[in-house]
């Protein structure tokens, strides 16, 4: 207990509450019931998962197998269904064999022997018969159609290996493993497991039961229609109503009291009766002579603190009462008299209630998530208190420092009466008590309240034009000094999609992510331009060609439109303006996607150079971009240096020009000389072959 009448800081106060706040006795409920809740005992497997052995479809080639099925079926009318297979023993070979059962589910296949010279058909996840060792798949087969024979047979096209495309027993759980353990808290996924090891009935720590009342002879329900002189709806018990079953707690409503000490006193004897764990009231912890609240807490149990050094929320007080109950057992409740004013008493909910919601419910953790934000504009702090300062926190893929991170914004005037300021807030500010300006762009500690999802998905990430129709968007310039950056990169989406506001831009901030994060081995390179435009090949050309010719950029990464689409036209708009074409840096990515998945011999990518500006064509799909960009990276900084003119870069592994020069020959001269002769070359090639050349539509340029 804290000295009469002390001001405490929120820390403090914080480490009190959590103290204070006691886990709950587990209970056993329906696994139904047990959502939301944290498990009070390891859960283990009884029997093993799969509990026979099973067909499977390898993860590594699944993606190949797709595409190869799709191949095969418009190609061969004889080829089966894509995800199913044939058991067979491995050492059988290539060949066409009887097939001798059909194993589909459940008791399919029991009790057959799968034998040297035959097979089995078998879906995935099916149970492999006895005497089986691998799995073919039927895109790796062929049926053979006989109209004068009964049996079916089907020819092997592949030799596999023991053990390829089946799932041992026990591969993915094995019995008596632990799946889950105490102090987890069950979600969707953990129900699931519950029910596949047959777990129905499961030990958790239960949530608290609240209850909530409102104080003041000024309230009135919201259901009144109309308002007499001096009266207010209340919106705080609602509102804590609503916060409480958020958090999954079962809540009691105790309505309003009069500010009178007697109606005070029986509303709370009759919500201890009730079998409530917390109590929560709003209004009458303040000084006044008619604020009962806070000195019947102090009668009734133990008062630890009655004030906070905090704003919003000054007067909040906590209490814990051991209530004896008529059976003479005690429990013990815990008291949180917030203040009257809505966002005083939403924001004391948020950073005390919630957290010893979670103390008595058995998280471990019962902490609020925290990160770091930077400010999208100055916000004056109080020069005395502490301020949680409501904001609405959105991911962006540059915050304004060439960076992806949170930016937050002020939801405006932060008097503690304005609900109106806690409206789409998800996000609390730290800010210090040191009555100065924080400038936009420092950044700031931040505690979660709310899903912050809705409106980062929502948000365009660098789209500066959001008109109706396919308007595309105003390059945006990313506040990175050009003359500290060595290497000046510009990034253009092109989607019909992001550019008309229908969806995110997703490739953007991973592109922007991945070249500021590789700046060292880019030589310096930032990025420092970014767009997006539609599947126009006007608007393409037009933003490059500025890029290229105005901004002198010295790389241009575009994402997107290199399909097979009507739509797709990058390449198009690209190769329209290059002038120098680089088919290495193509074959790269190339043999980098095709490790991923086959349809990267889709792609229509082009790059090249003009003037002193690198233009790369990359694919749309995010992962694919970091991709591209990793198998480039080791010569992309030596590329970029030849460009501006660098005619001595080399790969560090070159043996320099002048380890061959002759004795008395001057080295500047051999350098000239040798740049002259492949300048040369090159031209005198280039002329010849770019008829071929154009024609080509392999990524490597050649036919």
């Amino acid at each position: 207990m804290c000295e009469k009448g002390a001001m405490l800081s929120v820390v403090d106060a914080l480490h009190i509450v959590k103290t204070v706040s006691a886990r709950l006795s587990p209970v056993i409920v329906p696994i139904h019931e047990a959502l939301g809740k944290v498990l009070a005992q390891d859960i283990r497997a009884p029997d093993p998962l799969p509990p026979f052995t099973a067909s499977v479809k390898d993860k590594d080639v699944i993606i190949l197998h797709r595409a190869y099925t799709y191949l095969r079926r418009l190609f061969s009318p004889l080829c089966g269904p894509g995800n199913d297979g044939y058991a067979v023993i491995a050492s059988d070979g290539p060949g066409e064999y009887p097939i001798i059962t059909e194993s589909r589910a459940g008791n399919d296949g029991v009790g057959v022997l799968v034998t040297p010279g035959t097979v089995a058909y078998v879906t995935t996840g099916g149970p492999i018969p006895e005497g089986a060792d691998a799995v073919v798949q039927v895109e790796d087969s062929e049926l053979i159609t006989d109209p004068s024979s009964d049996s079916k047979r089907v020819r092997i096209l592949t030799q596999t290996c023991k053990g390829v495309d089946i799932r041992p027993v026990g591969c993915d759980i094995q019995k008596d493993a632990i799946v889950l353990k105490s102090g987890e808290l069950v979600g969707a996924s953990e129900i699931g497991l519950l029910a596949t090891v047959g777990v129905m009935m499961v030990k958790v720590y239960p949530t608290p039961t609240i209850a909530v009342l409102s104080t003041g002879d000024e309230l009135v329900e919201p259901t009144t229609g109309h308002l007499n002189r001096g009266q207010i709806r209340d919106s705080n018990r609602a509102m804590l109503l609503a916060a409480a079953m958020q958090q999954h707690c079962k809540v009691l409503d105790l309505g309003i009291a009069h500010d009178d000490e007697e109606e005070i006193q029986r509303i709370l004897d009759d919500a201890f009766s009730a079998g409530i764990n917390i109590l929560l009231t709003s209004g009458g912890v303040s000084m006044g002579d008619r604020d009962f609240v806070k000195p019947l807490l102090g009668k009734r149990g133990t008062l630890h603190f009655s004030k906070v050094n905090m704003k919003p929320g000054k007067p909040m007080t906590f209490a814990d009462i051991i209530f004896q109950s008529a059976d003479t057992t005690s429990k013990k409740i815990l008291a949180f008299g917030l203040p009257g004013n809505p966002v005083s008493s939403l924001v004391c909910f948020h950073v005390f209630v919630i957290p010893a919601i979670r103390c008595v419910a058995g998280w471990e953790n019962t902490s609020h998530l925290r990160v770091q934000v930077r400010l999208g504009h100055s916000i004056k702090t109080d020069p005395i208190r502490p301020e949680f300062h409501r904001a609405i926190v959105r991911w962006r893929g540059n915050d304004g420092s060439g960076n992806p991170g949170f930016v937050a914004e002020s939801t405006g005037h932060q008097m503690s009466s304005r609900l109106l300021s806690m409206k789409s807030a998800n996000a609390l500010l730290e800010l210090p008590a040191s009555g100065n300006l924080i400038p936009g762009g420092n950044y700031v500690s931040a505690i979660i309240i709310s899903d912050i999802s809705s409106v980062s998905m929502g948000e365009q990430s660098f789209s500066s034009d959001s008109a109706s129709g396919l308007q595309g968007s105003v390059p945006q310039e990313i506040t990175v000094k050009s003359q500290d950056v060595a290497c000046r990169v510009a990034v253009l989406t092109v989607s019909d999609t992001v550019a008309s506001g229908a969806g995110p831009d997703r490739s953007g901030p991973r592109a922007i992510s991945v070249v500021n994060s590789s700046s060292e081995k880019l030589g310096g390179a930032r990025v420092v331009a970014t767009a997006v435009v539609p599947d126009d090949v006007s608007k393409i050309k037009e933003i490059l060609q500025k890029w290229s010719d105005v901004d002198r950029m010295d790389l241009i990464l575009t994402l997107g439109g290199t399909g097979f689409t009507p739509r797709d036209v990058t390449p198009e708009a690209t190769k329209e303006l290059i002038e120098k074409e680089t088919p290495g840096l193509l074959y790269v990515m190339m043999q980098e996607s095709l490790k991923v998945t086959p349809f990267a011999i889709l792609s229509r990518a082009a790059a090249g150079i003009r003037g002193s500006t690198l233009m790369i064509n990359m694919p749309g799909n995010p992962n694919a971009v970091a991709e591209c960009m990793e198998a480039l990276l080791p010569a992309l900084k030596h590329a970029l240096r030849q460009i501006k003119g660098d005619k001595t870069e080399k790969h560090p592994l070159h043996l320099p020009h002048h380890s061959h020069s002759h004795p008395g020959v001057d080295d500047t001269s051999t350098w000239e000389r040798s740049y002259k002769m492949a300048s040369h070359s090159h031209s005198h090639s280039h002329s010849s072959s770019s008829s071929s050349s154009s024609i080509s539509s392999c990524p490597c340029g050649t036919h």
